[in-house]
Formats: structure tokens, sequence, C-alpha cells
């Protein structure tokens, strides 16, 4: 039997040679240009008057972020994420893998080049399986980065990683379906820029257990979508993006807002996750990797006792185990 050989094309896990100019592209932007315009946003932000407002950005905080927006797509550094096809860069999900992990270095990175999850997810799935009046009204405007959206599966009681245990109803009445139901930590529906959800609900209890779930588009101004207040993640509410606790009361849609077909909800949402917990991943790795750079420029360019700190107690193993911890 032969050994794993890196070489074959299942196990080499190589940025290819295609993509090096782009992903040295990236880093070049966000160095130029995103970090700058981080240090700009995040001033706005501390300086704001209206200090209880935090749904709402800044006053400036928009217009910084959208001049990098536009100078990103002017460089033609816009919506890496999917793969083959014509509104998409076509890279590999390997080689957006090594860009993820650049974007995942700048907190606005992802979204300057318009790559931010839960709209990355949203393309993806409108693209794959949205219907052409779909895609003109909520896909069109996303990829252009003009709109964010949210992804509605979450619910309280209950481990909702698995989709075929969520319990939002929708009901088809006549040309309309009716949501009832809860959902938490709804990730960007504070966003005042957030205009659509992709909602998972169940349309089919007595059906397959994977094939009772549906996903229907609720652009989230319909009558009955109650936002009643942003979670905390590890203490902080990550306003004015947000992670919503919502209540679906009576919400009516068009049935023509069900996507792909009653009951393919599960499969819309294996096409999804799936891509995108690479993309997470690799912007953890990142974000990661970013954090142990700032902790050696610390570490070397701070003295105590006049000795470097890196050189103090067991400094020098912290910043060793978190090198041994990302590699590994």
């Amino acid at each position: 039997m032969s050994g794993f050989n890196p070489n074959d094309e299942l196990n080499n896990l190589n940025m290819s040679a295609e993509a090096q100019p782009l992903y040295d592209h990236v880093k070049r932007f966000i160095a130029e240009t995103v970090d700058p315009m981080y240090e700009e946003f995040s001033r706005l932000g501390r300086e704001r008057k209206d200090k209880d407002n935090i749904w709402q950005y800044a006053e400036g905080q928009l217009d910084v972020l959208e001049k990098a927006k536009d100078e990103a797509k002017k460089q033609g550094l816009w919506n890496f994420f999917l793969p083959d096809a014509d509104t998409g860069e076509g890279l590999k999900n390997l080689d957006y893998a090594y860009i993820a992990s650049e974007l995942g270095k700048n907190p606005l990175a992802s979204e300057t080049m318009n790559c931010s999850a839960p709209d990355t997810g949203n393309m993806e799935v409108l693209e794959r399986v949205g219907t052409p009046e779909q895609k003109e009204k909520w896909l069109k405007p996303l990829l252009e980065g003009k709109i964010r959206s949210a992804f509605a599966m979450t619910e309280p009681g209950i481990p909702s990683s698995d989709a075929k245990n969520v319990s939002t109803r929708a009901v088809l009445e006549g040309d309309e379906w009716v949501i009832n139901g809860e959902k938490f930590y709804i990730s960007g529906a504070g966003d005042p820029r957030c205009k659509i959800m992709i909602t998972m609900v169940k349309t089919s209890p007595d059906a397959e257990p994977h094939k009772q779930q549906s996903q229907i588009l609720v652009p989230i101004d319909t009558p009955g979508v109650k936002i009643l207040d942003g979670m905390h993640v590890f203490g902080d509410p990550d306003a004015p993006h947000g992670h919503m606790h919502i209540v679906f009361d009576n919400v009516r849609v068009p049935k023509e807002n069900m996507l792909l077909g009653e009951g393919r909800g599960f499969e819309i949402s294996q096409l999804r996750l799936g891509p995108g917990r690479i993309h997470h991943c690799m912007r953890s790795i990142g974000a990661a990797e970013k954090a142990l750079d700032l902790m050696v420029v610390r570490g070397m360019g701070r003295q105590a006792f006049g000795r470097d700190l890196v050189k103090l107690g067991g400094n020098i193993e912290i910043i060793s185990r978190a090198r041994i911890e990302i590699e590994a």
C-alpha cells in the first residue's frame, strides 16, 4: 500500500499558482486601505455623541467603509466566495480558504470586499437555487454590496445545529405563507442595512424528518417580524451588526418567496453550511495569526525590569504554545 503523497491532487492543500497574484493583491489592499480605514472607523465609533444608540452606525462610519468598498470594487477585489460562478471570482474553495485567512486579520476586511457572513452564504443559496425574480430582487443588490442580510435558523430551547429540529411553522393560506415562531442569535439582523432574511421553517411536519423543513425569503420590514433585542456573545452585543432575538407573529409573505420548493430546506442548509464552515474556520485562523503577531510585537517592543517582556517569566512559552495551537 502506498503512503501519503502530498503531490496527489486530493492531498495537495497548497494554494494554486493561479490564485497567488490575487492573494498578494488582497494582502496589499488590507495593509494599504483596510487597516487605515478600520482605524478611522473605530475612532468615529469611540467619539460618537449618541453613545446609547448602539444599533445605528456613528456619523461618518459608513462613509469611510463605503469608500473602501468602492476602491475594492475598482481593483477587482470583490465576491471571492462563489466558485465557478459568473457572479464571483471563480475561485476554488481551497484557494479562497487562503484568502479568507487574510480577511480574518481585520474585522472589516471581509465586508470591504463583499465577503461577509451571513451574506456570503445567502448569496450562494440565491445564486444556486433562486428564481430569476428572487435573484433580481435580492441577489443583485447583495452582490453589489448595497444591502445586508441574515439567516434565521437558530431557535431557543432546541439544538439548532441540526436543521431537522427547527419548530418555527409556516402554513400556506391561499397565496401566502403565514409564519409563526421564534429565532435567536440571528447574526446581522441588527444592522440597519439588513433588508432580507432567509428563514428556516417547518412546513411539512408529517413528511420524512429531513423533508419537513423549507426556507423562505422574509423581508425584515414585513409586518409581524419583531426584533426584540440583541443577544450578547461573550458579554458583547456586537452592535450594530448584532445577534438578534426575533419573533415571527403571523408574518405573511407571498408563496413565491419559497426557495427551491417545499421540503427542500434541509438540502439547502447542506449547500450553504459546508462552504461556510470552511470560510469561518479560515477567518478564525487569520484572526489568531493576527493576535499572535500583536503579542510578539508587544513582547519585543515593551520592556520591564530592563528586559523585553518576551524574556520575562513564561511569556516565551505562551507565545510558543500559541504558535503550536494555530499550526495544530
